[in-house]
């Protein structure tokens, strides 16, 4: 008896509500806005639960990178606005013009969740392929951005045309008046993109490179490769960005190359004391003759001058007239053996001892070669253990490594001078 008199009552003030339009008007639109948030919440449930379902077969595994990205939320989310926008015309009491501004405020609400969902999209696509192997050697993060940027300058026109309800196309007329300040504005976005095509296209710069821009203090390896810019993190950890289009305005060095052939060059010289250059003495000669990496050289080369010296009959005699081994470039020769019999030097590239153009720090012995790895800290070993026993073996040619004076040696050398007389003294005493 208490339901049907709770029901009677309720039947006759709905029933009062005709004589009160504006009030039954809003009765109604709160009734459609609740029903639609709550239909919207049990549509983002169901819709979540059964892609979490989905992510369980292996073959559907991508639906957990667009779950990541939230994908699934930002569709779910236009069910309030849609239920909205086609609910108005059940609203008693609504005037057209009411119901054709909230179909309008709802549709916008509708556009800007897709535009959402899409750029969530986006998100998860630049994840799934950074998993592939096209993306070590091409980053299309910079497309993304790219894409992103002009769904949303689209989307801000179509919502607001949407709100105002005004053709979208009367917007996109007048930003074409407007096209030399956009080009403007967005100089440097433009500049980025050309940049960024033509580096992959090109297939100038990767993700993992290691280059060098000193004028922008960038030494060290390509972390990030984006629309704008590129990052860089130096060997002290430090990163620095660089502007996407200044590495086609500019130049730089990129180590892919080195990297890639699998051998990472030396190239350092041995300045040799001028005054140390020699003849080798015959027992000098037949000392270094029972050295393993020389014995052959001296074999040969005992041959070669013995042959020659003969060609030139008795004037061979004289000293200034004969060929004879010297000890700089018979410790050319032990380097050259040395380096071509270490096992971490690469043989099937360059591999040489040259002598350099005589300056005022002495004679240049550079060593050229390639190590086996690119490894930099063993690289550093290989190259450090090379010149350590190279500089410490000079002395068993004869040789020493040119060195300025220093204060010691200054000092060294006063002293001498200022005790010279007194030494003359003691003798003549």
């Amino acid at each position: 008896m208490d339901i049907q008199q709770f029901w009677q009552n309720a039947l006759d003030l709905w029933g009062t509500l005709d004589q009160h339009p504006l009030l039954h008007a809003g009765l109604g639109l709160s009734v459609l806005l609740i029903l639609a948030l709550v239909l919207g919440r049990a549509a983002r449930f169901l819709i979540l639960h059964a892609v979490k379902l989905l992510c369980r077969q292996p073959a559907l595994h991508w639906f957990n990178d667009l779950l990541q990205n939230k994908v699934f939320h930002r569709l779910a989310q236009m069910t309030p606005s849609l239920l909205v926008q086609f609910g108005l015309k059940l609203v008693p009491e609504l005037s057209a013009t009411s119901q054709h501004f909230l179909g309008n405020v709802a549709l916008a609400f509708t556009i800007l969740f897709l535009m959402l969902a899409i750029s969530a999209l986006l998100d998860a696509l630049l994840q799934i392929y950074a998993r592939t192997e096209h993306a070590r050697t091409r980053s299309i993060k910079g497309y993304v951005q790219l894409a992103k940027m002009v769904l949303y300058v689209f989307g801000a026109i179509i919502i607001v045309a949407t709100l105002i309800d005004r053709s979208p196309l009367l917007l996109l007329s007048g930003l074409g008046a407007m096209s030399a300040v956009i080009l403007l504005v967005y100089k440097d976005t433009l500049l980025s993109f050309v940049a960024s095509v033509q580096l992959t296209s090109n297939d100038m710069l990767r993700v993992g490179d290691w280059i060098e821009m000193p004028q922008v203090g960038a030494d060290g390896d390509v972390v990030d490769i984006t629309l704008h810019t590129v990052k860089v993190q130096n060997f002290d950890k430090t990163i620095v960005s660089i502007p996407t289009w200044r590495l086609m305005s500019e130049s730089f060095k990129n180590w892919r190359g080195m990297q890639q052939s699998g051998g990472r060059r030396i190239k350092r010289s041995l300045f040799i004391d001028a005054g140390a250059v020699r003849f080798v003495t015959a027992e000098e000669e037949r000392r270094m003759a029972d050295v393993r990496l020389l014995g052959d050289y001296i074999a040969r080369k005992r041959n070669e001058l013995h042959a020659w010296n003969e060609a030139q009959g008795q004037v061979a005699d004289m000293a200034a007239n004969r060929r004879r081994l010297t000890n700089i470039g018979t410790f050319r020769a032990f380097a050259l053996a040395y380096l071509k019999s270490h096992p971490d030097i690469q043989p099937n590239m360059t591999c040489m001892v040259r002598q350099m153009q005589t300056t005022a720090q002495g004679v240049p012995l550079e060593i050229y070669c390639f190590t086996r790895t690119t490894v930099w800290a063993d690289y550093e070993r290989i190259q450090g253990d090379i010149f350590d026993y190279l500089l410490a073996v000079l002395p068993e040619f004869g040789l020493s490594l040119y060195q300025q004076p220093s204060g010691n040696d200054l000092r060294v050398g006063l002293s001498a001078k200022a005790l010279a007389p007194q030494l003359a003294e003691d003798k003549l005493g």
